[in-house]
């Protein structure tokens, strides 16, 4: 070996009879099972030296099948198909090989590693006494692994998205996320390149199929599907926390495992070889189950904040209508309990709470907690400033008096978020509703004073046609109409007169998937008692499995740990 890589493979480099360049082949072998290109060594400035097979090329390395880049070290024998065997020297390190190297390489296309094949291997030394033990250790051992066969898959990853969509055991928020990513894990590890694709394509649509079904079963409860004479009543935040749980669960563990995904798939297009014909197959592969995995986390969130915001609907207009200033009330100060809020704001402060501690107890990311609110305090800003603006036109509502209590509410709604976290994305949202009410709690002998191009410039976040619509319905008195200086120059009068009094709701701010790692813990011993058991269940299950193949006089139960 003489150059940094170095190809081991079948054929010249000359053409094919196709026409085509061959591959580039520094080692010629010739044996009917050696492919064209059949496995790659580098060797850096600096060791190990990295061995890495070709897709669907026979590997073994010290006697077990090579699937994925290994890194390659003195002494350590390669095995290229079944009739060559390599032994690798680096003479820059001066190291011996293993005191005892399993001479004999695995058959390719053996098995690949489940639970009771990965401590099998009769080359490996150990006796079957210490084999069985392995086997215990791993089959109830708190190490964040999960071995299993191809076979046993589909099996698996549907008993995982089962038991999340069913709500069973008392699994935390994330651990259905942590065991799918423990499925990648292994796939990415252990498993052949091309397997990896497929693994993401069937836990996506897994995952978006459980989605659906919950998303169906919520609508059919809901009083607006069923047959005619069920009255429709509002949902109560206790309600909506109960129905929203199991897709706020999804959508947390779904973004989670997104981010995981990403980070696996970015390590594959690093590691496989980039002459693979079947790489762009690959990743196309990789790109659609990402794409249903964004899907479920867009659907997730669509119909959570439609929710919630059903249930703000029917509470919102209590903060235009009710008086904080109750007979013999203090009003409660910043960090005051919901109990000690005005009555009319309890209901939609109720959402918020609720909301807030379902996002909490679903540990969703950041991001998408402030992105939740986002929208709420989008859709409450616009909800009330358009009920403000279209009740300003039939009856006298804009006067100082009202627009006092409507501000006494907004602050004491505004206190309670910034009690709660929330007061810097409040302010943001709330902003146009705020500059509404501001205007309208301007004393009206100052507001007499004021000239249009004053009050654009204090109230610039209003468009020329609200602030207009604000003042030529403002409350002077019997008798006492705009005055003169309140007229929109002509430049204006054309957005005064075309504009739209109401805020859209199609204009609510896009959602923006998190960016980074993934927050799964998948280091370190399994601490959490119940992702354990449930890991033991699983591992079982798989065992299990491999046993029904078995004829039956070869059959028996798992193994049992020594006490220690």
């Amino acid at each position: 070996m003489t150059r940094e890589q170095h190809v081991f493979g079948r054929g010249g480099n000359s053409s094919t009879r196709s026409g085509s360049p061959a591959p580039y082949v520094d080692t010629f072998l010739n044996a009917p099972d050696i492919l064209p290109r059949h496995c790659t060594v580098r060797a850096g400035p600096e060791p190990p030296a990295m061995v890495r097979p070709s897709r669907g090329a026979p590997v073994t390395h010290n006697g077990c099948l090579l699937l994925r880049e290994a890194e390659l070290h003195p002494g350590d024998l390669l095995g290229l198909g079944e009739h060559f065997l390599f032994m690798y020297k680096d003479p820059r390190t001066g190291g011996s090989g293993p005191a005892r190297p399993p001479w004999l390489p695995a058959r390719p296309g053996a098995t690949p590693p489940g639970p009771g094949w990965a401590f099998s291997c009769r080359l490996c030394g150990r006796g079957l006494q210490e084999r069985g033990e392995a086997l215990a250790a791993y089959l109830d051992g708190r190490e964040p692994v999960l071995r299993f066969r191809p076979r046993e898959e589909e099996a698996l990853l549907g008993e995982i998205v089962r038991a999340a969509a069913a709500g069973a055991g008392d699994l935390p928020p994330l651990g259905p996320a942590t065991l799918l990513a423990l499925c990648v894990q292994h796939s990415a590890r252990e498993l052949e390149l091309g397997h990896l694709p497929r693994l993401l394509g069937r836990l996506a649509r897994l995952i978006k199929e459980a989605v659906w079904e919950k998303i169906k079963e919520i609508g059919d409860r809901q009083p607006e599907n069923h047959p005619e004479g069920v009255p429709e009543e509002p949902l109560t935040p206790e309600a909506v926390s109960v129905e929203l749980r199991p897709l706020m669960l999804w959508m947390a563990n779904t973004t989670e495992l997104l981010s995981f995904v990403q980070e696996k798939v970015l390590e594959m297009e690093k590691e496989a070889d980039q002459e693979d014909p079947q790489l762009c197959n690959d990743l196309e592969l990789c790109d659609e189950a990402m794409a249903l995995l964004d899907e479920v986390i867009m659907c997730t969130f669509q119909q959570s904040v439609y929710y919630l915001t059903k249930t703000l609907y029917s509470t919102l207009p209590a903060l235009l209508d009710s008086n904080p200033f109750t007979a013999g009330a203090e009003l409660p100060g910043p960090g005051a309990e919901l109990g000690a809020m005005p009555p009319g704001l309890r209901p939609t402060l109720g959402v918020f709470q609720a909301a807030l501690e379902l996002t909490s107890q679903c540990e969703l990311h950041p991001d998408l907690v402030s992105q939740t609110f986002g929208y709420l305090f989008f859709f409450s800003n616009a909800s009330l400033l358009n009920s403000l603006m279209e009740r300003g036109q039939g009856r006298p509502f804009y006067q100082w008096s009202r627009a006092v209590q409507i501000r006494t509410n907004l602050d004491l709604v505004s206190d309670w978020l910034q009690g709660a976290g929330l007061g810097d994305i409040a302010t943001e949202f709330f902003r146009k509703l705020s500059m509404a009410v501001n205007l309208l709690c301007v004393p009206r002998t100052s507001l007499l004073k004021a000239s249009w191009s004053s009050l654009r410039t204090e109230h610039s976040t209003l468009s020329p046609a609200q602030l207009h619509h604000l003042l030529s319905h403002y409350q002077l008195g019997p008798g006492h109409g705009p005055p003169p200086a309140w007229d929109p120059p002509p430049a204006e009068r054309d957005a005064v007169d075309t504009g739209d009094i109401f805020e859209s709701f199609s204009s609510h701010p896009p959602l923006i998937l998190p960016l980074g790692s993934s927050r799964l813990r998948l280091t370190g011993p399994v601490t959490d008692d119940a992702l354990h058991r449930e890991l033991r269940r699983l591992r079982r299950l798989l065992w299990d499995l491999e046993q029904q193949e078995l004829p039956a006089n070869h059959r028996h139960g798992p193994p049992v740990a020594p006490p220690p």
